[in-house]
């Protein structure tokens, strides 16, 4: 049968159907199948995921704690739900003489039904898959139908007698989480891809959505951008153009917030507005509108040839522009030729090797 269909015909639903017709039941990774994966949680909620939780317990033996997991089967054999409703004893076989080995531990599901090694089992156990005891000893494959939980490293001549297993240091976890579909996926040990663009997950720093192939920050991270500010003045008279003068101006928005840093070390063709006058003053466009006119948005240093320099207060004369309003005098005292709002005769007639540096930080315009 192609359509399957659970609780609606009055007899012959098969386990198959009912295993492939929850709807939900699992984070997807295609159309008809699941995530195999341990439902996260924990009693205190510190922990991502605290099912089959393994914790060793004297020399070759260890305890497997309760918890709920999908395992997914093959093709069209739909998704097994699994639970270990209390403790579980492991017991791990003595270590090799020489060598060291690693075993395997999963959750695995003998369903008779598909099984090709007529083993007659229909079940679900934890089991441990022992490694090969070798030089250099890799973990042996994860069977079919089975659900990876820990890889565990026996050391050579590892006995009841001889200390056993170091269980601080001999288990990797391998554990994966899965969800409801549309379920914010806690990250444990998972690299699988999305299934559908929108399809959310929480790794480790923050929120990630998956775009069609790849997983991205959400919301995502804003980045520092290059800017050249647009060089005018208020009057529209005598205007500036930068010439061959060094720009290193940078913003990022984040929200309703920009951030700017600017450094413009004028240059021998810099031309600052020929004809200029104290009315000239100077505005330069900022990389984001600006709710409204502000007052102070930030702060910059005006340098001068042979160490001289005053401090300026950066306002917004209209919400896309900023003025620098000359708010300090020179540290070694000597005046400035003029008070104001900067341009080409304020607080200095400006030259070239001249610079201005700031910082701002203002609201954007919704």
């Amino acid at each position: 049968m192609t359509v399957r269909s659970a609780w609606l015909t009055a007899t012959g639903q098969t386990r198959e159907d009912t295993r492939l017709t929850p709807l939900g039941a699992v984070t997807p990774v295609n159309t008809v199948q699941g995530q195999s994966g341990i439902l996260p949680g924990s009693s205190e909620g510190r922990s991502r995921v605290s099912g089959f939780q393994l914790s060793g317990t004297s020399a070759l033996s260890a305890t497997m704690s309760p918890g709920r997991a999908v395992i997914q089967g093959l093709g069209t054999q739909g998704a097994y739900p699994v639970t270990l409703a209390e403790n579980e004893t492991l017991t791990f076989s003595a270590g090799h003489p020489q060598f060291a080995r690693i075993d395997l531990v999963c959750l695995r599901v003998y369903d008779d039904l598909y099984d090709s090694s007529n083993s007659g089992r229909t079940e679900a156990v934890i089991e441990v898959v022992e490694g090969k005891a070798e030089t250099a000893p890799t973990a042996p494959a994860t069977p079919d139908l089975a659900l990876p939980l820990y890889r565990v490293t026996v050391p050579a001549g590892a006995s009841a007698g001889s200390g056993g297993i170091p269980w601080t240091t001999a288990l990797t976890d391998l554990r994966t989480a899965t969800v409801a579909v549309g379920g914010i996926l806690p990250v444990y040990n998972n690299t699988a891809n999305g299934a559908y663009v929108g399809q959310y997950r929480d790794s480790a720093n923050g929120l990630q959505r998956w775009d069609g192939s790849a997983w991205t920050a959400y919301p995502a991270v804003p980045g520092w951008q290059n800017w050249t500010p647009t060089w005018t003045t208020v009057t529209g008279n005598a205007k500036p153009s930068f010439g061959n003068a060094t720009l290193n101006c940078r913003y990022i928005q984040m929200g309703p917030t920009v951030h700017l840093i600017f450094n413009i070390a004028f240059g021998t063709t810099t031309n600052f507005g020929a004809g200029a006058t104290g009315a000239d003053n100077w505005a330069f466009a900022l990389p984001v509108a600006a709710t409204s006119a502000l007052q102070c948005i930030g702060f910059a240093e005006l340098t001068y040839s042979g160490g001289g320099r005053v401090v300026g207060r950066l306002h917004c004369s209209s919400k896309d522009a900023f003025g620098i309003e000359v708010s300090t005098g020179r540290p070694d005292a000597v005046a400035v030729t003029n008070n104001g709002l900067i341009d080409a005769i304020t607080p200095w007639t400006w030259a070239n090797t001249h610079a201005i540096r700031g910082t701002a930080t203002y609201e954007v315009a919704g």
